[in-house]
């Protein structure tokens, strides 16, 4: 085999989502009947595609995004690596004015190149690319799949994508991601390099819209 193909999404709808309350890898929130409604929506389009195997974080929330494929029998490998990141004291909290001004701060900061600065109690972006890099390594390292479903989370998501297209993660905020959006990625082995097919396609959700 020399490529896999990674359909990579974000989780459906959460309570926090639709809120505004953050949630990060501290909030072990479920889906709410939107993102439900999203997960069937995205099995029905994509079902029967053969997936080998099915990655999620360590959250619930992508749990239950994937759970019509896992009821299939489809083996189901949990990586933390996959984990949102952590936004520390910003967690479970509305965020106030004061609470924005500071995230905008620090995103501009991370546009900047200084992805080394965490969030406040918890990751920076490069703590997260560094544990992200064990978890893609288990994946590739598996070369008798060429399908898998990857279920992970919104920053999580930006920063992986970031790695696998080569950019600085100052450039991180490009991919785009709506809940339960689809990123499908080519992997190499022979070149040992990604390309992304797909962008945040939410093709699947339409019927849910209308």
């Amino acid at each position: 085999m020399s490529t896999k193909r990674l359909y990579i999404i974000r989780h459906g709808e959460t309570d926090y989502n639709k809120r505004g309350i953050v949630q990060g890898s501290g909030i072990d929130a479920d889906l709410n009947a939107t993102g439900r409604a999203q997960a069937r929506a995205f099995f029905e389009a994509y079902g029967h595609i053969p997936f080998q195997t099915v990655y999620t974080s360590e959250l619930k929330r992508t749990h239950q995004s994937v759970q019509h494929f896992l009821e299939l029998d489809i083996p189901h490998i949990i990586l933390p690596g996959l984990n949102e990141i952590s936004w520390g004291t910003k967690e479970g909290k509305v965020p106030n004015s004061l609470d924005d001004s500071n995230y905008y701060k620090l995103v501009e900061a991370w546009k900047q190149g200084d992805t080394h600065i965490p969030v406040e109690g918890g990751e920076s972006p490069n703590q997260v690319a560094e544990r992200q890099r064990g978890a893609l390594k288990t994946i590739l390292d598996n070369t008798e799949e060429e399908l898998i479903l990857v279920a992970m989370h919104g920053r999580a998501m930006r920063i992986l994508l970031a790695q696998m297209s080569k950019l600085p993660l100052s450039e991180m905020d490009y991919f785009e991601h709506k809940n339960l959006c689809l990123y499908l990625v080519e992997y190499s082995y022979t070149e040992d390099s990604f390309s992304i097919v797909e962008h945040n396609n939410v093709e699947h959700l339409k019927s849910l819209t209308v």
